[in-house]
């Protein structure tokens, strides 16, 4: 079945790399408009025009992911360029710390809390009220395995990832029924974002994950398409784990 996003408009946040990137790349080569927003313009800029032909018209607006404000003029600028916003990908993230979270200092935990929690919050409130409270749409929250339990380097990180996965359900709850809200949970995806988790490592973390691979990027788009798309149009309030079975392994307990 092909997954197709004609005559709709996309808005992907940290979009000039990685997942994100990809993420914009197959909503094109879907048929979409899209607008893809990261902080710094030269970035964006080079990977508008590494995706543009694909299919959909593109575009880019650079804003950060923690401003509300910066939000809304993203948003309004999406509505000015293509006149509508049928989608938003909330991808943009940032972890400034790794060690243990008993040790993080106040600065960097509030960092992490203001683009991972509250600007999930800001962008979707400026999507819902800019456009998606009059024509419906989808929200697809990027969230993270390690918002299902612990791990070590990057609790704090993943307790904000935690919140994201129930800010979904919540405002699956709260839209419904114009507008969808989903979420996914990558595993370790090949990334330069993840670059201290995987770079050097690559088969001896590839041979404990049942399909004996890291993550790549384009993983995470098709997953990202999918739930974007009409084929998912009964699907809200659900965060997708898409990490090569990483999570679905015995607990090698007994009983």
């Amino acid at each position: 079945m092909e997954l197709r996003l004609d005559h709709k408009t996309a808005l992907v946040t940290g979009a000039s790399r990685g997942i994100g990137l990809a993420i914009a790349r197959r909503f094109a080569e879907a048929g979409a408009q899209v607008m893809l927003s990261a902080r710094k313009a030269e970035p964006l800029a080079e990977a508008a025009a590494a995706i543009e032909g694909l299919g959909g018209a593109v575009d880019w607006h650079a804003a950060h992911a923690g401003d509300p404000a910066g939000a809304e003029g993203c948003v309004a600028a999406t509505l000015e360029r293509f006149g509508g916003l049928d989608i938003l990908v909330n991808n943009a993230a940032t972890n400034p710390y790794f060690g243990p979270m008993v040790e993080i200092d106040p600065a960097r935990a509030a960092k992490t809390v203001e683009v991972n929690e509250l600007g999930v919050l800001a962008w979707s409130q400026a999507a819902y009220r800019g456009a998606m409270a009059r024509r419906g749409g989808s929200i697809l929250n990027i969230a993270s395995v390690g918002g299902l339990g612990p791990e070590p380097g990057i609790g704090w990180y993943n307790v904000t990832k935690a919140a994201v996965i129930h800010i979904t359900r919540q405002l699956a709850y709260e839209l419904a029924p114009g507008v969808r809200v989903n979420g996914l949970a990558p595993g370790l995806v090949k990334t330069a974002f993840a670059r201290a988790l995987w770079e050097g490592r690559e088969e001896a973390l590839a041979a404990h994950i049942p399909l004996r691979r890291i993550g790549e990027p384009d993983d995470i788009a098709a997953a990202a398409l999918f739930l974007s798309s009409d084929a998912a149009s009964w699907i809200t309030g659900q965060t997708l784990v898409v990490d090569g079975g990483t999570t679905n392994q015995p607990s090698g307990g007994v009983g």
